[in-house]
């Protein structure tokens, strides 16, 4: 029976279901009309609001863009040496002036959808955060091109919630003040390309020496590739990563279809020609140390490179402007201009650790690369004092400790391997020499039976301590210098000797200061001591001996004036002297890029560098003899024995060594007695009449 008979029958008192389900729902529904009602109150007053807050963005003005003001370098004497503003290198053009392919490879790895967003890339931002999410770090970012243009107009680099704030607001009005066209232009007229370029035009001209509205396809992925991080896609800084970052464009322009596949194949193989990195600023003094002091300025004290290049820094170094002009001297005069061999020279204060002098190459107009820290070359015999330092360490050696300068065949690792090493020109003594005679002829059989005596596990300890990073193994080997060490290390290394035994980290940034003068950097130097002073004084005698008459470095004692310890190095593509006087500790290499070998003229130019430096960069100094520490005896020694010196002995030698290690058996070959022996007393006045004597000459020349 229906439900509407059994109501006109009267029998039936059931509700119909749907009269019961409106009775339950109907105070929901009521309640619910009037959330609807007051939600859409809400959201009237909020679109009024944001209505409100555009248009006051919409009118108001746009804050004037961040003035850019010059950062200085000084050198050691408050002079400037370097200016750095962008200003000084940007050329604004009209977007129609800036090659279609720039154009679209910036679009395509800076921002794909700037023509579809309002400022905001929400689904970029979506991306990034489930990438970073994904690997718990910052991955990607979602910068906008307006953003970007925002905070590279109007606001600093700082990472906080404010200047966030504040470039959400400026990236709005900027949408809502330009057409997409003017951000683009604005963007692409004013963004880094590195060297100081700033803004498309500008960058064109540095690097390919032509118009913007001019650059091929090629030309235009490597430049759009640059911005991300200047000193990493420079071409001229690496161009493995700016090759690799250039293919990277070039196949995201192919897959959103702005080139065809084949196209960005051939342009990715094209081989593009740079103009070499030599303007007028570059063109100054000590270009290689200003481009180093902007290393470690950005690279490892964090100073922002914007803020280098336009925030009115001061940047105070330790270079000495006379003593780099003395290095650039010598290495211009040490080798003929019609050569290729290439030099290189660092000096560094042994007392501070400041780095006085560097040149990296004989031209960096037209090679950058800068030679002072290559660890590609061999220091040969160069690195001998390291050995025999660690030797006179140990005690395991003295300077009259003895061994035979003849062919030898040396056997290590248990008997397994056998090394056989020769002497240069296989010029042997055929007899016993020690240890000052050994580093005086740069003799190899004497330093290979050091290494085996000593161990070449505590000779890699000691040139560590040294400062010496590059890799090197314990192997015979290592006391000939066979593992490629940079001048930069065996300055610093030298150094050491130079200064007693304490070692300083090698600086070249004393101070850095923001446009207001707050100190933003300041070096404090500490002091190392690697080893006792009365070893590094001992050392440094012997290495006197190589500018005696007999020694490697004999041609140019004539030159220098003044006392100076050192070693030469020579293998057949590489010639060294690493030197020192109490003031300056330098090394000097010569050779060719490519590994050729030297002729025996071409060995011979790093002497004649080393002596004409130091000479003129001391040149206003008086000469000083090497302090005499505490620790130190000084007797005189019979050179055929190694024993103490008989009055009657025909070749005594006045000889220092650390207290306690000195001998003190008498020659008997020459009919002495212990009684015959000359005293201590006579050998300390014997050694101050001689230290008289030579600064009596030093002076008098």
């Amino acid at each position: 029976m229906s439900w509407y008979r059994i109501k006109q029958s009267g029998r039936g008192k059931r509700r119909p279901p749907f009269a019961i389900a409106a009775e339950r729902w109907m105070p929901l529904l009521r309640r619910l009309r009037k959330g609807l009602i007051y939600a859409g109150g809400t959201l009237l007053v909020l679109f009024m609001a944001a209505f409100g807050f555009l248009y006051y963005l919409r009118v108001q003005a746009l804050p004037a863009s961040s003035i850019s003001q010059t950062s200085q370098m000084l050198d050691a004497q408050g002079h400037i040496m370097d200016t750095f503003h962008a200003g000084e290198n940007r050329q604004s053009v009209p977007l129609a002036n800036i090659s279609p392919y720039l154009v679209e490879a910036t679009l395509a790895i800076e921002d794909q959808r700037f023509f579809d967003h309002l400022g905001f890339d929400m689904k970029g931002m979506a991306r990034a955060a489930l990438v970073n999410l994904e690997h718990l770090s910052r991955r990607q970012g979602a910068s906008t091109l307006t953003q970007q243009l925002a905070r590279n107009l109007y606001l600093t680099h700082e990472r906080t919630w404010s200047r966030k704030l504040k470039e959400a607001m400026y990236t709005i009005q900027l949408e809502m003040h330009y057409s997409k066209d003017e951000i683009l232009s604005m963007y692409l007229n004013q963004i880094y390309y590195g060297h100081g370029a700033y803004g498309a035009e500008a960058a064109s001209e540095l690097y390919y020496g032509k118009h913007a509205s001019e650059l091929t396809l090629a030309e235009s992925a490597m430049l759009a590739g640059i911005p991300k991080g200047p000193k990493y896609y420079s071409p001229y800084m690496d161009m493995k990563n700016a090759k690799d970052r250039q293919r990277t464009i070039l196949q995201t322009m192919a897959d959103q279809g702005m080139i065809q596949g084949t196209d960005a194949k051939a342009a990715g193989a094209e081989m593009l020609s740079f103009v070499p990195l030599g303007t007028s600023k570059q063109a100054g003094i000590a270009p290689y140390f200003r481009d180093y002091v902007r290393y470690v300025a950005v690279d490892k004290l964090g100073i922002d490179e914007r803020l280098l290049s336009e925030g009115g820094i001061r940047i105070y170094t330790t270079l000495d402007p006379e003593a780099q002009r003395a290095a650039e001297n010598a290495v211009a005069a040490g080798i003929p201009s019609t050569s290729e061999q290439q030099a290189a020279l660092i000096s560094i204060d042994p007392r501070s650790g400041y780095i006085k002098a560097m040149v990296g190459g004989r031209d960096y107009k037209t090679n950058q690369y800068n030679r002072v820290f290559a660890t590609t070359r061999q220091p040969g015999s160069s690195f001998k004092p390291i050995l025999y330092l660690t030797a006179l360490q140990q005690g395991s050696l003295t300077p009259v400790s003895q061994f035979k300068s003849a062919p030898t065949v040396f056997t290590y690792d248990e008997g397994r391997k056998t090394y056989a090493p020769s002497n240069y020109n296989n010029k042997y003594v055929n007899g016993l020499i020690d240890m000052r005679q050994a580093i005086a002829s740069s003799d190899n059989i004497y330093a290979v039976n050091s290494i085996m005596k000593v161990g070449p596990e505590n000779v890699i300890d000691m040139a560590r301590k040294l400062g010496i990073d590059s890799p090197m193994q314990p192997l015979p080997s290592l006391a000939l210098g066979t593992f490629p060490v940079s001048p930069f290390e065996m300055a610093s290394a030298f150094g050491t000797f130079a200064n007693g035994g304490v070692r300083f980290e090698p600086t070249a940034i004393l101070r850095i200061e923001d446009s207001k003068g707050e100190v933003l950097y300041e070096a404090k130097p500490a002091a190392v001591s690697v080893v006792d002073a009365a070893h590094a004084y001992v050392l440094t005698s012997m290495m006197e001996s190589v500018f005696d008459t007999g020694g490697t470095g004999n041609r140019v004692s004539a030159t220098i004036k003044r006392p100076v310890a050192g070693k030469t190095g020579t293998t057949s593509t590489d010639a060294w002297l690493v030197g020192y006087t109490p003031e300056l500790a330098t090394a000097v290499w010569v050779g060719y890029d490519k590994g050729r070998k030297l002729t025996p003229l071409e060995a011979h130019r790093a002497a004649p560098i080393f002596a004409s430096y130091t000479e003129n960069a001391l040149s206003a100094v008086p000469p000083k003899i090497f302090p005499l520490p505490e620790g130190v005896v000084s007797v005189y020694v019979d050179p055929e024995t190694g024993k103490l010196a008989g009055k009657t002995c025909p070749n005594r030698r006045l000889e220092s060594f650390v207290s306690g290690t000195q001998p003190t058996l008498v020659c008997g070959a020459h009919g002495d007695s212990a009684a015959s022996a000359g005293g201590d007393g006579d050998a300390k006045a014997e050694q101050t009449k001689s230290w008289w004597k030579q600064l009596k000459r030093w002076w008098a020349d």
